[in-house]
């Protein structure tokens, strides 16, 4: 397929921009993103090396729009969608992906929630 990144013509395949992204390490991504295979791709990253032009000589929408073209799935991914820190030694996630401490003793009750200091609120909207 014929497109213009950057003023300049491409001839793109799907084929050629998956073997252009084969062994390619995913930059951590907020904002547009390509899925090539099981992996997503941040745009500008896709575009640099399927062009291999500078980043600042095109838009993120440029590539996006090519990328929708040859069939690729494009996604918009948010600060709070990106993967967040592993849990450390005293964390553990639990199926919600909340973070609950290890260790600490468990001081809610069955009346409610309770703050840094121990002080229990039975206000439901204080509990979890």
């Amino acid at each position: 397929m014929r497109c213009v990144i950057a003023r300049f013509p491409f001839e793109l395949t799907k084929a050629g921009v998956i073997a252009s992204m084969k062994g390619i390490k995913p930059e951590p991504a907020v904002g547009d993103v390509v899925v090539i295979g099981r992996r997503q791709y941040p745009v500008k990253q896709v575009g640099e090396a399927v062009t291999r032009q500078d980043r600042r000589d095109f838009s993120a929408g440029e590539v996006v729009r090519a990328m929708t073209k040859l069939g690729f799935t494009c996604t918009t991914v948010t600060a709070g969608e990106q993967a967040g820190p592993a849990a450390g030694p005293t964390e553990t996630a639990d199926a919600a992906g909340t973070a609950d401490t290890a260790g600490t003793p468990d001081t809610t009750g069955a009346a409610g929630a309770a703050d840094a200091t121990g002080t229990v609120f039975s206000d439901p909207q204080w509990s979890e």
